[in-house]
């Protein structure tokens, strides 16, 4: 693709208002609004957004992140007249879920309406549609007017960006203009339900947990694979990649971590450690502190980071110990499988 010129425009997430702000928004949501590419921050991960509605706005999202056309992609909204542009018929689970949860890291498989070009939907009936909570990503949509197509602001299978300068790394000169609005302060992409099935579906672990979505929909299952195209983005077997090799340590091996750094040294390997508060730092690794392994919102908040700061200091070969199994760990540890494909 030709390159362009990525604008960086500054808004400040505390003072949304200022004239500064305003200016760096009113800006992006012109963009938009022409059919432009903007990457955005949400509370999740950053962002790139289109008019959900423009075919030639969603293509040029595929174009820039390399995406195949078999993913589909999330339309953000920022209010319920947006919703009735792109959702009908939203089944009662649905709207269970939405006062529960909207605004937040939630995404609901809902019947799409004949506004939504199939390419969002990868064809599919069903489009994926949240609400975030970010005040800047809220206000951005809300200016430009039209609901927002708005996958991970990445090339394709790479690790998602929670800051601008990661967005920028991958698509600079690939997409119009980034908001930097500071780090995305959730770190891992929203959870996937489909509330048209029966019983409902959760398609894609997220900061929304299985147990908090189960306790208003009783009979909810996980998705088991198979489907194609997609159902849901973030299913493909290799996805958030680090540039590096990813070797992960289950809870039993965590005692093994260092003596695995040390063998993998000795072979010629730079190494990088996703290193826990329990582990001493004095080491010759590249080591990105992680945090406690029993705080699992840190982790989330982190992990995205970690495996980018690792990569950028030329890391060939990352170690990471894995969560238990519960609560927000179920996310983490799906992410970092199939970072590590």
């Amino acid at each position: 693709m030709t390159s362009k010129r990525t604008l960086r425009l500054i808004v400040d997430p505390v003072a949304i208002d200022s004239p500064a702000s305003m200016a760096s928004l009113s800006q992006a949501a012109n963009l938009l609004r022409r059919g432009g590419t903007v990457a955005f921050p949400t509370e999740t991960v950053y962002g790139l957004g289109a008019n959900a509605l423009d075919k030639a706005a969603v293509e040029a999202i595929f174009e820039a992140k390399q995406r195949p056309s078999w993913d589909p992609l999330i339309v953000h909204v920022a209010n319920q007249d947006q919703l009735q542009m792109v959702a009908i018929d939203i089944p009662p689970n649905g709207r269970l879920l939405m006062e529960a949860f909207w605004p937040g890291p939630l995404t609901l498989l809902l019947p799409k309406t004949p506004r939504v070009p199939p390419i969002v939907t990868a064809g599919r009936p069903r489009v994926g549609v949240r609400m975030p909570r970010h005040p800047v990503a809220r206000r951005l949509i809300e200016l430009a007017g039209v609901p927002i197509a708005g996958p991970s602001a990445n090339s394709f299978g790479r690790t998602s960006p929670t800051r601008a300068t990661f967005v920028l790394e991958d698509l600079d000169g690939r997409i119009d203009a980034v908001v930097d609005s500071g780090e995305a302060t959730l770190g891992l992409e929203s959870t996937v339900v489909d509330v048209c099935a029966q019983p409902p579906v959760l398609y894609r672990p997220g900061m929304i947990t299985f147990e908090q979505v189960r306790a208003l929909c009783p009979s909810l299952v996980t998705y088991d694979g198979g489907s194609a195209p997609q159902a849901s983005p973030g299913l493909d077997l290799k996805h958030y990649s680090p540039r590096a090799r990813l070797i992960l340590l289950e809870t039993a091996g965590r005692d093994n971590l260092l003596p695995l750094a040390a063998q993998l040294q000795a072979t010629g390997e730079t190494v990088g450690v996703m290193l826990p508060n329990a582990i001493p730092r004095e080491m010759s690794y590249l080591v990105y502190p992680w945090g406690d392994l029993e705080d699992q919102e840190t982790l989330a908040r982190r992990l995205f980071a970690g495996l980018r700061e690792l990569d950028a200091a030329g890391a060939t070969v990352i170690v990471c110990p894995l969560p238990e199994d519960k609560g927000l760990g179920v996310a983490i540890r799906d992410r970092l499988f199939r970072a590590a494909r």
